[in-house]
């Protein structure tokens, strides 16, 4: 399986954060990565037009000898992983399930506090996800509508992040949560913010690093692990490649240009 590759996608960046968990846990795992930066954000849209998207980014990907797929956007993951599931026999990880297990894991005190698009909020999946495990446990959730435009526009500090941050994690701090989950994974990119404002007593689950870790398991358990020692990355885009190059450059700490590429996606069928 050493030619087959883990495909990720998101509606924009914010998947990237799953990237650099896996460039982690498996650096030797080929990954190819589709942004689908002229439609972002996809959280405040519909939930038939979130499903059609997702549809075309995965068939996308699909062309690309996978071996796993990973769903690296809490919005798609809430909306429409079983239609997704539907279009491959390849395993497709999505986010809420294993983010959710890992914050019923940390909370101490059964209050959990989840941060997402105003889809995922609707959709309540992470609701449902932590019932599942734990009906005792208090979850709040709260939509974050400016954060995913803040992320893909680079601002990850700053006035304006900071005062989102404070109205959006102001209902969860009332209600005194103690585990919070970010819920998009664009969301970890604001992480020392959250973190600062939230203060040393509330841990916050990264939704992109346990998805990774699923995957991950998922692979052991099927014997599909790469045995090299380094895989290769291709990143591709539905836009402009210079804007998510550079800010997708800073994140993971290595020059991506040569390796992003602009993509037009079929829209038929």
């Amino acid at each position: 399986m050493s030619d087959l590759q883990i495909g990720v996608f998101d509606s924009g960046l914010g998947g990237l954060t799953a990237v650099r968990e896996l460039m982690q846990i498996l650096p030797g795992e080929n990954i190819v990565y589709f942004g689908d930066t002229a439609r972002v954000p996809y959280g405040t849209r519909s939930r038939d037009m979130i499903r059609t998207f997702a549809k075309q980014d995965l068939r996308f990907l699909l062309e690309k000898n996978l071996k796993a797929v990973l769903v690296a956007c809490g919005t798609i993951s809430s909306v429409a992983l079983p239609d997704l599931r539907g279009m491959t026999d390849v395993p497709v990880i999505g986010v809420v399930e294993p983010t959710a297990a890992a914050a019923c894991k940390a909370t101490r005190k059964g209050k959990i506090g989840i941060l997402g698009t105003s889809a995922t909020v609707k959709s309540q999946s992470y609701h449902r996800a932590i019932e599942a495990i734990d009906p005792n446990i208090e979850v709040f959730a709260q939509a974050c509508p400016l954060f995913v435009p803040l992320v893909e526009n680079g601002y990850l500090t700053g006035d304006l992040v900071e005062l989102a941050a404070k109205e959006y994690i102001a209902p969860l701090q009332e209600v005194g949560v103690d585990t919070v989950i970010l819920g998009c994974t664009h969301y970890p990119l604001l992480k020392p913010v959250l973190s600062r404002l939230f203060g040393s007593g509330v841990t916050l689950i990264d939704s992109g690093r346990e998805a990774a870790l699923a995957l991950a398991e998922t692979l052991k358990e099927q014997n599909a692990l790469s045995s090299a020692a380094e895989g290769t990355r291709r990143y591709y885009v539905s836009d402009e490649v210079s804007n998510f190059s550079h800010i997708a450059g800073m994140f993971l700490d290595r020059n991506i240009d040569g390796e992003t590429e602009k993509v037009t996606l079929r829209t038929d069928g």
